[in-house]
């Protein structure tokens, strides 16, 4: 008996994680970004053997293109898998990491990299 609470509980944290989008930013920081990339300098081709092909691609209303790198982590709350207690308190938490690339013609002419953590809640009592 004990055994299979062991594994269920496993189990139920594993499912607790998600992660989607380009996990090749992952471990980027600011001074990684700036070693990668040099404004007027650093070219699509560059960019792309650094992070793959960007998440989405747009245009400005000046004509710049605009390469996104996206990844977000979920972690679902722990209290969500408690019998009845889940009902009333339970939600999650959101990780997510953005680089954005603008492009003057073939090259790097701005950048951002942002960090962002959102919760949201929900249940009878939140």
């Amino acid at each position: 008996m004990r055994k299979i609470i062991c594994t269920c509980l496993a189990a139920l944290a594993l499912a607790g994680c998600a992660s989607s989008g380009n996990n090749s930013i992952e471990n980027e920081t600011q001074v990684s970004i700036q070693q990668k990339l040099v404004k007027g300098v650093t070219n699509k081709n560059e960019v792309r053997s650094y992070f793959g092909d960007p998440t989405g691609v747009t245009f400005t209303s000046e004509g710049s293109e605009q390469w996104q790198y996206i990844l977000a982590n979920v972690k679902i709350s722990g209290k969500t898998y408690i019998p009845f207690y889940g009902l009333f308190h339970n939600g999650a938490t959101t990780d997510m990491k953005q680089l954005i690339i603008l492009f003057k013609g073939d090259v790097v002419s701005n950048y951002t990299l942002v960090n962002s953590k959102t919760e949201a809640k929900s249940g009878l009592l939140d």
